[in-house]
């Protein structure tokens, strides 16, 4: 949570009721050029511009009696303040959540300067394109005579003008996505880390109360809490800093010899500990032994797919796992015999956030598959999913395993 928090590119500042200033991380100190002491225990206003006080007054009077998370400035621009008095525009998503009956928001803060010089040069552009477009016509008036002339230059022209549309439409495009996956995050985010985080806070207060040698085991299931809350928030946190990776092209593929019965048989091992009661796991391997690939993304590929095995499948049922080796190509298969998948959802298992609709109960991200299929299309793989609702899942993927030279 501390990282998430601290080294977030977006500014991100806690207030409570009174609209004073609780917690601010590192990228809103930054983007307003103050201290987090100089900013906590004052008012939010203090980073309006004077022009927009009055009115964002009672906007957040307005959020505080209906509060709901959503995107500030839909239809208008917003401006926010530095310490030094300039103002720049910006983006804010509110999300918020109650702690003993006191209301707090949190507001997620883009600097968009450079979004909106984009935009201006985009629109400067396109009433150049449109001067141009005039000209032609007026030029095409004039110079009925030069028939041949004319046409050359009023094709070169459409076609500037169709590819500079076509280039914008695909920017506001772009725009629009990344707004709808940001507010899904936001969302999700606020509900996946507040779930976690509740049940540590009700237990460590309850065990408090567990003084005697007799209420042991008490303390046992709430310690037992405890752990599991911290290892799904941190399974969270894994999560959004692997697509993270990913997303900003940080993730390297480092290809090397190693061999794939021992990888894959020490993967289980380590993972035999997250098993349910009287599951197990079933491990056949055919073929060569040694191949050649990125050992650490297959690593990631196999503890992705082998925790959905296990999270997905009930007390008692097998988790089969087959390797083959053949033609210079590894494929790997992992099948449960779990609540399976509703046949609308299988197209949309590899897109970011998404949940099977019999598996919203059931902890997640809905990232796991997407940051498989990113790692698999590193290694050049592909990857195949067949299921049963309430009969199980069975996920192939293959990669070829042969060094280029």
């Amino acid at each position: 949570m501390r990282s998430l928090f601290e080294n977030a590119t977006e500014g991100i500042i806690l207030t409570n009721m009174k609209g004073e200033i609780v917690l601010v991380n590192p990228a809103a100190e930054l983007m307003f050029e103050y201290t987090g002491e100089e900013l906590i225990g004052k008012s939010i206003d203090l980073l309006i511009p004077d022009r927009f006080r009055s009115r964002h007054e009672n906007h957040r009077k307005e959020f505080y009696q209906d509060p709901q998370n959503r995107i500030m400035g839909q239809g208008r621009d917003l401006y926010a303040r530095k310490k030094n008095g300039n103002d720049f525009p910006v983006e804010v998503s509110l999300s918020h959540y109650q702690k003993d009956k006191n209301l707090f928001v949190i507001a997620f803060i883009i600097d968009i300067t450079f979004r909106k010089k984009i935009e201006n040069d985009m629109i400067q552009q396109r009433k150049e394109l449109e001067k141009v477009s005039n000209d032609i016509r007026k030029l095409n008036l004039e110079l009925e005579a030069k028939v041949e002339e004319r046409t050359v230059i009023l094709k070169e022209a459409l076609i500037k003008l169709e590819q500079s549309q076509k280039e914008l439409n695909e920017a506001f495009d772009k725009e629009k996505q990344l707004n709808e996956i940001k507010s899904r995050f936001v969302s999700m985010a606020s509900h996946e880390f507040r779930t976690p985080l509740s049940t540590v806070l009700s237990s460590a207060s309850l065990l408090a109360k567990y003084t005697n040698a007799e209420d042991q085991e008490k303390r046992d299931k709430h310690i037992h809490r405890i752990r599991d809350s911290v290892k799904h928030l941190n399974e969270i946190l894994e999560d959004f800093l692997s697509l993270g990776k990913l997303e900003e092209g940080k993730v390297v593929v480092n290809p090397d010899r190693f061999d794939l019965r021992d990888l894959v048989h020490d993967t289980t091992e380590e993972m035999k500990g997250l098993l349910k009661k009287d599951q197990h796991f079933t491990y056949k391997h055919s073929g060569a032994r040694s191949v050649y690939s990125d050992k650490n993304l297959l690593k990631n590929i196999l503890i992705n797919l082998i925790a959905n095995a296990i999270k997905f499948s009930g007390e008692g049922l097998p988790i089969s796992i087959n390797s083959e080796v053949q033609n210079g190509n590894a494929k790997i298969s992992i099948s449960d015999r779990g609540i399976g998948i509703p046949a609308d959802d299988m197209e949309h298992l590899f897109s970011s956030f998404f949940r099977g609709r019999n598996a919203l109960n059931i902890q997640g991200t809905g990232l796991g598959l997407p940051i498989v299929k990113r790692y698999l299309d590193l290694l050049g793989g592909d990857v195949h999913l067949e299921s049963k609702l309430n009969e199980g899942t069975k996920i192939t993927f293959n990669i070829p395993i042969n060094h280029p030279g």
